[in-house]
Parts: structure tokens; C-alpha cells; sequence
């Protein structure tokens, strides 16, 4: 019995402020899920059973805020997708968990199943012709690229990153936990080396607060944001501090008169 009397205690939880010790505690309930989250994807069907899913769990303030200025900087190198991940970079940083999901045979051991997902001709020839390759097999040493995805991929493995990632969505959703995966966040996370033998990555932000932070934003999201309105709030009240009540105003000699009644 006395082993069963140290099982007490009290914690107390709360969304703010944002990496209070009540947060933290919050967040350790997001992080469980994710780990459930990378079990099931772990678990997903893919093509013949052979393994080719890993994951990468990034979590923490610092790590959130280096993913989120890896997307800002790759906003710029493409003006069509600059909005969208400028926004998405704000999510991130009020994201508790990412999961990174890579598929590391799309690159490299094809299926080989003349399926032509790929996009080319029938026999995995569009394949094995684009790729480096010494007596039957890809090498993938020489990881420079001019795209951000080093393709060609073999289409069969990218869709069973489907599964595998929908996979974890469907925990995350059962857990009901706000998750959302995005081809921005899986970039970011692959130019940061999560995920590092896969060719292609997809990110999942994970988060249990009250509203998600994933939905219902608005347009210019990296301008008006919470972190935003907060900031100027806090310039503001500083302002008003030094201005509205007066230039070298003594709290404690001088007090606002009374008004007397007639």
C-alpha cells in the first residue's frame, strides 16, 4: 500500500501565459499524443509491408521559433507560396508539437512495380534515368538540388506517406488534439535535417489549447497575430504610463482632487 500512496499530488494547468509552468504542464499531454500519434503512423498500411516511414518529434520554444524562421526564409524564395507561409510560420509558434514524417525509400528503393505513379512511361525508367545510379542502385550521396524537393520520387512511396501520415491524424483526431499537416512545415523540417534519410517530409503541428491555431486566421497572419497585439499592448500601455497621468507625477504626494458637491 505504500508504494500506491506516493501516486498523489496537484498540478495545475493552464494555456497561459504561453511556457508558464502550467503551460508546460499542458503541453506534456500534447507530447504523449504526438508519440501515440507517430505509433499509429508507424502502423499505417504501405505497399508489401516493407518498412519506409520515420518520424521526428521537435518540440520546445526554441525549436518551434527555428522552424518558423527556416519557413519565413523560404517564403522569399518563391513569391507564389510567400503568403501562405509567412502565415503558417505564425502557427508554428503557437504550435506545442511537430511531428515530421519522411518516407526514405521514395528516393531511393523504388517499389519497382512498372506502376507509372511517378509520372513517366511504364518500367520505372523516368525513375532510374534521372537518378545517380551504379549497377542497379541509387545513389543518393550528392544531395544538392535546385528544386526543393530532389525529385524524381517513386509515386508508390509517396502515397503511402499518405497513409502513414493520415494515420496520425486519425490519433491525433481521436485524441481530439488540434493537428494539421503541412507541406511547409515538412519542407522547413527537411532543409533542417528531421527526418534526415527521407526524400520527402511532411510536418503535423500539433496543440491543446482552446482555440486552434490552425483555423479561422487572418489575411496577413504574420502582421496580425496574438504575439502582435500583445507587443503593441505592452508599447502602448509603457506610452501612456509616461503621458497620461502627467510628467513627473509622485504617487505618492499627489492624488486626483475630489471634486466637492454643492
Amino acid at each position: 500500500m505504500e508504494r500506491f500512496d506516493q501516486l498523489r499530488g496537484e498540478e495545475y494547468i493552464n494555456e497561459w501565459p504561453r511556457y508558464s509552468p502550467q503551460d508546460l504542464r499542458r503541453r506534456e499531454a500534447t507530447l504523449i499524443a504526438a508519440k501515440l500519434a507517430v505509433g499509429a503512423a508507424m502502423t499505417a498500411p504501405v505497399a508489401g509491408g516493407v518498412p519506409q516511414a520515420e518520424a521526428h518529434l521537435v518540440y520546445g520554444q526554441e525549436e518551434m521559433e527555428k522552424v518558423a524562421r527556416k519557413m519565413e526564409e523560404l517564403a522569399y524564395t518563391n513569391k507564389k507560396w510567400q503568403r501562405q507561409f509567412l502565415s503558417e510560420a505564425v502557427m508554428i509558434r503557437e504550435t506545442d508539437v511537430i511531428v515530421f514524417l519522411g518516407d526514405y525509400r521514395a528516393h531511393e528503393t523504388p517499389l519497382d512495380a512498372n506502376c507509372g505513379l511517378c509520372g513517366g512511361a511504364e518500367g520505372c525508367s523516368y525513375f532510374y534515368t534521372r537518378r545517380e545510379t551504379d549497377k542497379g542502385l541509387v545513389d543518393v550521396t550528392d544531395r544538392r538540388s535546385e528544386t526543393p524537393i530532389k525529385g524524381p520520387l517513386c509515386g508508390a512511396r509517396v502515397d503511402d506517406l499518405g497513409y502513414v501520415m493520415g494515420s496520425a491524424i486519425w490519433m491525433a483526431q481521436t485524441l481530439l488534439v488540434d493537428a494539421r499537416p503541412f507541406m511547409s512545415v515538412g519542407l522547413a523540417g527537411q532543409k533542417l535535417d528531421y527526418c534526415p534519410n527521407s526524400g520527402i517530409v511532411v510536418g503535423i503541428p500539433m496543440a491543446t489549447i482552446s482555440k486552434s491555431p490552425y483555423q479561422d486566421v487572418p489575411v496577413d497572419y504574420h502582421l496580425v497575430n496574438m504575439d502582435k497585439v500583445i507587443d503593441n499592448t505592452r508599447k502602448n500601455y509603457v506610452v501612456i504610463r509616461q503621458t497620461g497621468s502627467g510628467i513627473h507625477f509622485d504617487y505618492r504626494k499627489q492624488f486626483p482632487k475630489v471634486k466637492k458637491e454643492d
